[in-house]
């Protein structure tokens, strides 16, 4: 890729732009840590704007089922069988499209050897001319015949039975009910999607809802950048996630793109993440500095308030006329160091 200097600006967020030489660097930094993978960018300039593209690995961190469509709104609509159709044509709508009928092609069974006459069991017979069907085998036995195509018997096995009676299965690690269609993502298991640098944040969050076809409204969701010293910052309407990512870096054991609710999650500033992980006594221990820092700063104030009111008083008395001025000042002074005397006693 090429990695020539520019020297115009690209917008990251709302009234928030980064210059191209620095979101190059930061693009060449992302790729050469996926060298040879398919979450290496591209980038490309169409009609002078600078545009990223690529994969955007997103974690889930769902706390919430999420309902799946039932029906897929792609999936084509096949007519069910029936007895009648390989002999007749059949009425496909409104359109009146009638399909020749179909002949069953005569076929000889002739290389399959029959078992003895003592272990044959009477079964229902394919439609087909085929072998009798067995209750025992769940699909038909292969035979050289000219049929190159034959549809598995309807017959379960009782495992088979017992996982369709559960309605529960699992879909690369999530829980899926297909009865009621409800959906639980495993917290922490990675998907992508793939996105350019112009799509913001609900672009990203329906794109991503679409690709699992996910009934939610993309409202009730959001971005979060996720460090792995508990920080968790948002990602605003306005900001653009993959740009997000590669400034961020591009290790996930750092930091994660994670889909979240929006009511379950609040934001953890810098601050705050830092203290997380600490025990309680040493938190007290913190805040109890914290308090004597606040004392100490109080003391001085009061130091510096005392003394400049003072000088204001002799001034005051020096002064021609000036008297009740540096009166009012000074019991507006002590007024205020009252005050501030009351607050350290208080907190204490």
């Amino acid at each position: 890729m090429d990695y020539s200097h520019q020297t115009s600006l690209v917008p990251c967020g709302q009234d928030k732009y980064i210059s191209k030489n620095e979101l190059l660097l930061h693009l060449k930094t992302y790729n050469l840590y996926y060298e040879g993978q398919n979450l290496q960018l591209r980038h490309r300039e169409e009609e002078d704007e600078f545009i990223v593209e690529g994969l955007l690995n997103i974690s889930w961190g769902l706390r919430r089922p999420i309902r799946l469509q039932m029906q897929d709104d792609n999936e084509r609509i096949r007519p069910p069988p029936s007895s009648s159709s390989w002999h007749s044509g059949c009425n496909l709508g409104a359109q009146g499209t009638t399909l020749k009928p179909l002949t069953v092609p005569n076929v000889q069974i002739s290389e399959v050897d029959a078992p003895p006459e003592g272990d044959q069991m009477p079964g229902p017979t394919d439609t087909r001319g085929l072998k009798p069907l067995q209750e025992d085998t769940p699909q038909l036995m292969r035979t050289r015949s000219d049929v190159g195509v034959r549809r598995r018997g309807n017959v379960r096995t009782p495992s088979d039975q017992r996982r369709i009676r559960r309605h529960r299965f699992s879909i690369n690690g999530h829980f899926y009910n297909h009865k009621t269609s409800v959906f639980t993502p495993a917290y922490g298991s990675v998907t992508n999607v793939r996105i350019n640098s112009t799509m913001t944040t609900p672009q990203v969050l329906k794109l991503l809802l679409n690709k699992f076809k996910i009934e939610n409204s993309a409202e009730e969701f959001a971005l979060y950048v996720v460090h792995t010293s508990g920080e968790k910052q948002k990602l605003k309407a306005t900001d653009y996630p993959l740009i997000a990512r590669i400034l961020q870096g591009p290790c996930e054991q750092v930091s994660k793109v994670f889909l979240m609710e929006k009511d379950q999650v609040e934001e953890v500033t810098y601050d705050v993440a830092q203290y997380i992980k600490f025990e309680m006594p040493v938190l007290k221990s913190f805040i109890q500095k914290l308090q004597e820092e606040e004392d100490r700063e109080v003391k001085k104030l009061m130091r510096k308030s005392d003394s400049w009111a003072s000088v204001q008083l002799i001034q005051s008395e020096e002064g021609d006329g000036c008297l009740d001025l540096g009166a009012w000042l000074w019991r507006l002074t002590k007024q205020h160091q009252q005050l501030l005397r009351v607050g350290v006693s208080e907190s204490s």
